[in-house]
C-alpha cells in the first residue's frame, strides 16, 4: 500500500496486495480519501486522520482564478486551494452562502483541469422533484416507469470524461444518498430500470449553502457520503467578510457595460458599496451594478439605491422584534446616524409589538406601554411612510 499526502487528502494505492484494499466494502486500486475516511487492507482497518495543527497553505500570489476575482487575503487563500484542486481529480465540496459564486468556482476548477475540453454538467439538486432526481442523475430505460417512453441519458453519463457539478447537494433525499455514495466509490452507474452497470469517468464537484457537518450530526446526511465528498473542501467567504474586494468586483461588473463607459465609481459610490452588508453576496452586487449601469444616464446613483436596500433590511429586522434591531447595516454608518436609525428601528419594533399584543387596539397598547396613543400613531405612520417610499424607489 502506498499513501501519498496531497495536502487536505490522501491518495491510497494498492500495490497488488493479495488480500486487497477496500473502502465501504468495495475493492479499490487507487482512491482519494479525506479526513475521517476508514479503509481496510486485508483484515486491518485504517483511518485517515488530519493533523491537529495542519500546515496552512500560503495564500496565492494571484488575484484571480478563472472568473473569480479578489485581492483580499481570504480570497487568495481560496485561490491557493483551487490551484491545487485543479491539478487533481479529487472530489471537491464547496460551501458558502447563497450568491457567493459556488458554480463559478466549479467552472473555474474544471477550466483549469486536464478535463477542460470535456463536458461540464450542472445538476441543481434543489430544483428537481425528489421522484425525478434519480433519473436526472443516472438516467432511465424505456418502460422503467409510467411515461418513460424512451431511454434517457443521466447527468453522470453526459459528463463522462469531464466534470459533474452537483449544486445544493444538501437537498439530496436521504433515500438517494446511498446510490450516490456507491457511484462515487465505484465510478459505475445503473440507469433506473436497467440491469447492467456502466462505468463512467467523471470528476465530481458538489456545493451546498448548508452546513453538512450539522446535517451529519442531525442524521439527515450520511457521514460516509460527506467524507467521500469533502476530499477537498473550499469555504467561500461572504462578501461582507472581504470588503476590500468590493471595488474590484464592482469595476469588473461595470466594465461589462459598454454603454456605461462614461460612468465611474466615485469615492461616494465606493463608500456606499463597502458600507453595505450584501446579504445576497456577489450575486446581489452584480445585480445592483447592472441595474445602475442600465438605468443611469449621468452617474451611478448607487448611494440612494443602497440606502433604500439598507433601510428595507432594517425595517424587516424591526418587524422581527427588538432583538433583531442591531443588524450589520448600522455598523457601516457614522455614530450619530447609526444611533438615530437604530433608535427609529427600535421604536418601530416596540410599537408594532405592543399593538400586536393588544390585538390591534392602539388605545389598549398605549396604556400597556404607558405612552399617549398619539406616540404610537406617529411611530407606526412613520414606518408605513418609509415602506411606501422604498416601494416607490424600487
Amino acid at each position: 500500500m502506498e499513501l501519498v499526502n496531497r495536502g487536505g487528502f490522501v491518495t491510497a494505492k494498492d500495490l497488488g496486495s493479495t488480500n486487497g484494499s477496500y473502502f465501504e466494502g468495495t475493492r479499490f486500486e487507487s482512491l482519494d480519501l479525506g479526513p475521517g475516511a476508514v479503509f481496510r487492507i486485508g483484515e486491518t482497518e485504517l483511518q485517515v486522520v488530519a493533523p491537529e495543527r495542519a500546515d496552512p497553505i500560503p495564500p496565492s500570489e494571484e488575484t484571480s482564478f478563472g472568473k473569480l476575482l479578489g485581492k483580499s487575503r481570504k480570497m487568495r487563500a481560496v485561490f491557493a486551494v483551487l490551484e491545487r484542486a485543479a491539478r487533481t481529480d479529487a472530489t471537491v465540496l464547496i460551501a458558502g452562502e447563497t450568491g457567493t459564486g459556488k458554480e463559478v468556482v466549479a467552472e473555474a476548477i474544471h477550466a483549469a483541469s486536464a478535463r477542460k475540453d470535456r463536458p461540464f454538467v450542472v445538476v441543481d439538486c434543489a430544483s428537481i422533484p425528489s421522484n425525478l432526481i434519480e433519473s436526472e442523475l443516472f438516467g432511465h430505460v424505456k418502460g422503467a416507469y409510467t411515461n418513460a417512453m424512451t431511454d434517457r441519458t443521466g447527468a453522470f453519463e453526459a459528463a463522462d470524461g469531464g466534470t459533474i457539478f452537483l449544486d445544493e447537494l444538501g437537498e439530496l433525499p436521504p433515500a438517494l444518498q446511498p446510490r450516490l455514495l456507491r457511484v462515487l466509490e465505484t465510478r459505475r452507474i445503473k440507469r433506473v430500470g436497467a440491469n447492467d452497470f456502466k462505468a463512467v469517468d467523471v470528476r465530481v464537484i458538489a456545493a451546498t449553502n448548508r452546513s453538512l457537518e450539522d446535517e451529519v450530526r442531525a442524521k439527515r446526511f450520511r457521514s460516509d457520503l460527506y467524507f467521500r465528498l469533502a476530499v477537498i473542501k473550499v469555504n467561500l467567504p461572504p462578501l461582507r467578510d472581504r470588503r476590500d474586494d468590493i471595488p474590484v468586483l464592482a469595476k469588473a461588473f461595470l466594465n461589462r457595460h459598454e454603454e456605461a463607459a462614461h460612468l465611474e465609481l466615485t469615492p461616494e459610490v465606493i463608500a456606499a458599496l463597502t458600507s453595505y452588508d450584501w446579504p445576497g453576496n456577489v450575486r446581489e452586487l452584480r445585480n445592483v451594478i447592472d441595474q445602475a449601469a442600465s438605468l443611469s444616464s449621468e452617474g451611478l446613483n448607487l448611494a440612494l439605491q443602497l440606502k433604500a436596500r439598507q433601510k428595507a433590511a432594517q425595517i424587516r429586522s424591526a418587524k422581527d422584534g427588538a432583538s433583531g434591531v442591531l443588524v450589520g447595516g448600522f455598523f457601516g454608518l457614522p455614530y450619530k446616524e447609526a444611533r438615530k436609525q437604530a433608535l427609529e428601528a427600535f421604536e418601530l419594533a416596540y410599537a408594532q409589538h405592543v399593538v400586536d399584543m393588544a390585538g390591534g387596539n392602539i388605545t389598549k397598547a398605549a396604556e400597556q406601554a404607558q405612552v399617549h396613543r398619539n406616540v404610537l400613531h406617529r411611530i407606526l405612520a412613520r414606518g408605513k411612510a418609509e415602506e411606501e417610499e422604498l416601494q416607490d424607489d424600487s
